[in-house]
C-alpha cells in the first residue's frame, strides 16, 4: 500500500510542528515539513533524526512565488502581513501544490488553518482587538469555500484549531483583557482533534464548511456568552443609574 503523503506548511513551530510530530508517529506516512528557514528549524531536524525516512524538511515561504510577474509581486508587497500569510499565502500554496495533490489521490485534501476570528457572523460583534487577523482569516474562509466549488474532486474547508497555547495566542492574551480570561488548550490537544476531523472529512459532509475542532466551537460560544452577560450587566447598571436620577 502506497504511503499517505502530507505537506505541512509553517511546520517549524506551533500547530504546524504539532502536526508533523503527530503524523510522524503514524505508520505508512511521509511528511514533508516546510519552513522558510530550514537551517534554523532545530525541532524539525530532531524529528528527522527520530523518524528517519518519514520526515523531510523543505524550504517554502507560502506567500512567495518565484515566477510571479513584477506586477503580482508589487501587489503582494502592498498587502498587509496578515493578508500575505493567511489569504495570499494560502492561495499561492494551493496553486503550487494542487498538481501534486491530484497526482497522488483522486480525492485530495487541502485544509487551511483558520480561526474563530474569521467568522463574520459570530466574531465581528465581539469587543476583541482582532481586526487584522480576523479580516485576513475571513478572506481565507472565502477562498477555501470558493476552492470547494471550483474543484469538483477536492476536499477543502477552513478549520478552527481553537485557542491553542502558541506565541500568537500568548500575544493576544497580553493585549486584550477579554481574550486573557479565556482558557487555552495545548498544541497536542488541538492537533489530535484537528486530525480526527480531517481524517474523517468528506467532500459531501465537510467540504466548503467552516469547521471547529469539535464542529461546535464551544470556546467561541463561551466568549459570546461572556460578552452577552457583560452587555446585559452594563444595560442593567445604566437602567439603575437612570432610575436613581429620575427619583432625585
Amino acid at each position: 500500500m502506497a504511503p499517505i503523503v502530507y505537506l505541512i506548511s509553517g511546520a517549524n513551530r506551533g500547530i504546524g510542528l504539532g502536526f508533523v510530530t503527530a503524523l510522524a508517529r503514524r505508520d505508512n506516512v511521509i511528511v514533508f515539513a516546510s519552513a522558510s528557514n530550514p537551517t534554523a528549524a532545530e525541532d524539525l531536524h530532531s524529528l528527522v533524526q527520530h523518524f528517519p525516512g518519514k520526515v523531510h524538511i523543505v524550504k517554502l515561504t507560502s506567500c512567495e512565488k518565484t515566477d510571479n510577474s513584477d506586477a503580482a509581486v508589487a501587489t503582494i508587497k502592498a498587502i498587509t502581513a496578515f493578508d500575505q500569510i493567511n489569504a495570499v499565502g494560502t492561495l499561492v500554496l494551493f496553486q503550487a501544490t494542487y498538481p501534486l495533490l491530484t497526482a497522488s489521490t483522486p480525492s485530495p485534501k487541502f485544509i487551511p488553518i483558520s480561526s474563530s476570528a474569521g467568522s463574520i457572523a459570530n466574531f465581528t460583534p465581539l469587543p476583541v482587538m482582532a481586526l487584522a487577523c480576523g479580516s485576513s482569516k475571513a478572506a481565507l474562509n472565502y477562498l477555501a469555500r470558493k476552492l470547494h466549488f471550483e474543484y469538483e474532486n477536492l476536499i477543502c474547508f477552513p478549520i478552527n484549531p481553537g485557542r491553542v497555547a502558541t506565541d500568537i495566542v500568548t500575544f493576544a492574551n497580553n493585549s486584550d483583557e477579554l481574550m486573557k480570561s479565556r482558557p487555552v488548550i495545548t498544541v497536542e490537544e488541538s492537533v489530535k482533534s484537528l486530525l480526527n476531523v480531517i481524517d474523517n472529512s468528506t467532500r459531501e459532509k465537510t467540504g466548503g464548511l467552516f469547521r471547529g475542532i469539535d464542529s461546535g466551537d464551544p470556546q467561541l460560544l463561551n466568549i459570546m456568552l461572556v460578552c452577552m452577560i457583560e452587555e446585559i450587566s452594563r444595560v442593567l447598571h445604566d437602567l439603575g443609574s437612570d432610575t436613581s436620577k429620575s427619583a432625585i
